[in-house]
C-alpha cells in the first residue's frame, strides 16, 4: 500500500514567553536554591539555624562535592 504524506503548510509559530509570568517562577527558585545553598555550606557553627549535628550529617557529602570545608 502507498501512502501519502499531507502537505506541510510551514513551521508552526513559536510564542514568546513574557517575563511578567517567568519573573514570579524564578524569583521563587532563587530563593529555594539560596535556602539549599545556605543549608548545604553554611548550616553548622556560629550561623547554625538549627541545633545539633543533624542537618551537617544529611548536607555531609553534598559538602564535600561541592568544595565546602567541614572538617
Amino acid at each position: 500500500m502507498a501512502q501519502t504524506a499531507a502537505p506541510t503548510t510551514g513551521a508552526p509559530a513559536i510564542t514568546p514567553i513574557s517575563l511578567k509570568v517567568i519573573a514570579p517562577w524564578a524569583v521563587f527558585f532563587g530563593i529555594v536554591m539560596l535556602i539549599l545553598l545556605y543549608f548545604v555550606g553554611a548550616e553548622q557553627g556560629a550561623t547554625s539555624v538549627i541545633s545539633g549535628a543533624g542537618v551537617h550529617e544529611w548536607v555531609h557529602d553534598g559538602r564535600h562535592l561541592l568544595g565546602f570545608p567541614c572538617h
